[in-house]
């Protein structure tokens, strides 16, 4: 790679671009580092649109660590519902806690305590020092491998350890010194507003004569990765059981997807299968022994897709008789109908209840 010579004029320009052009957030008006770190935990992969409206309700049913940390665990879940990848509640409950215990309920100051928080990585502890407490650590996140992967041509794949540690050395190489906050801020809205994954507009790039690859007229093939993710897929055959005003959930404890979320019963199969197959299976008969008469209602097909699994998914609504003795695995338990909504669910099975 060139020796780099214009990195101070990247970094002005970036922030001049920013000031003209910076997206009007909520978060933006705070150094607060409760709430950009709150900010910053729900917009991990997750659109800025899709995150508002969560980040308001978190702010004011939790408006500091210490209303955080005192929630239970299944409040903060279903707050969270919808939003995906549910550890991200687990570890910000976790670290309110944890704020709570280690730092006398004061969030620290810090980047290396910052970094000691459950569920906070490098980019969440940059963020968080730079943006409220002005310390010189640069975000590197999937904008700014892509805005820095494409400025300077850089053909060492960034999903290496060694495309890793370039970009990383690049981006703290551009930082401001006297406002990280706001040039950590100008490179992810950059790279969220100009350089895009996909038609990047190139036209109106105001780094447009320090771009490496737009000279070479390669910016589509930036950044390189060396390998693609396998997708796993799965195929999940759930039953909606009611059973007069009384229905049936059980609570994902595995470390899996959703853990810790509520759900219909349900039977994992190998493949996709009809319901005279499916009724075959053991899981089935343990779930549903034979001497048990069941009338199955409807079936309603979905597909739901995760960042590397697709989860081909059947719900059954079925329906008991009131008399009928029902005994399910003890992971089962039965509700009242109504109560079903305070529960936290994931959002494939929000969308079933929605639809039904």
């Amino acid at each position: 790679m060139e020796q780099i010579t214009d990195h101070t004029f990247i970094t002005s320009r970036l922030i001049s671009w920013y000031n003209e052009h910076k997206r009007d957030l909520p978060w933006r008006a705070t150094s607060d580092p409760y709430l950009v770190w709150l900010s910053e935990v729900i917009l991990q992969q997750t659109r800025v649109a899709q995150g508002w409206n969560y980040y308001l309700r978190f702010v004011d049913r939790f408006p500091d660590v210490q209303s955080l940390a005192e929630a239970e665990e299944e409040e903060v879940l279903k707050l969270w519902q919808g939003l995906g990848y549910y550890t991200r509640a687990r570890n910000l409950h976790a670290a309110a806690i944890q704020i709570t215990h280690d730092f006398d309920g004061k969030f620290p100051s810090d980047y290396t305590h910052i970094l000691s928080l459950k569920g906070v990585g490098k980019y969440t502890a940059a963020a968080i020092a730079s943006i409220a407490f002005q310390e010189p650590y640069a975000v590197v996140d999937g904008n700014v491998f892509r805005v820095l992967s494409r400025l300077f041509a850089i053909e060492t794949p960034i999903d290496t350890t060694a495309g890793k540690k370039t970009i990383s050395e690049l981006a703290q190489l551009l930082i401001h010194p006297d406002q990280p906050g706001t040039y950590n801020q100008a490179i992810m809205d950059f790279g969220a507003m100009v350089c895009t994954p996909s038609q990047p507009k190139c036209s109106d790039c105001p780094l447009q004569d320090f771009c490496k690859a737009y000279e070479l007229r390669e910016v589509s093939l930036f950044p390189v990765t060396s390998r693609k993710v396998a997708i796993r897929n799965r195929y999940f055959n759930y039953f909606y059981i009611i059973q007069g005003g009384f229905t049936f959930i059980q609570k994902r404890s595995e470390s899996d997807i959703w853990k810790n979320l509520y759900e219909f019963p349900l039977v994992e199969t190998t493949e996709a299968v009809d319901f005279p197959a499916l009724s075959q299976t053991d899981a089935f008969t343990q779930l549903f022994p034979k001497e048990i008469s069941l009338t199955v209602d409807h079936c309603h097909n979905a597909k739901h897709q995760l960042s590397h699994q697709i989860l081909h998914t059947k719900f059954y609504k079925v329906e008991l008789p009131e008399g009928v003795t029902f005994n399910p695995p003890e992971s089962i338990i039965r509700i009242e109908e109504k109560d079903l909504a305070n529960y936290p669910v994931s959002r494939l099975t929000e969308k079933y209840l929605e639809l039904i």
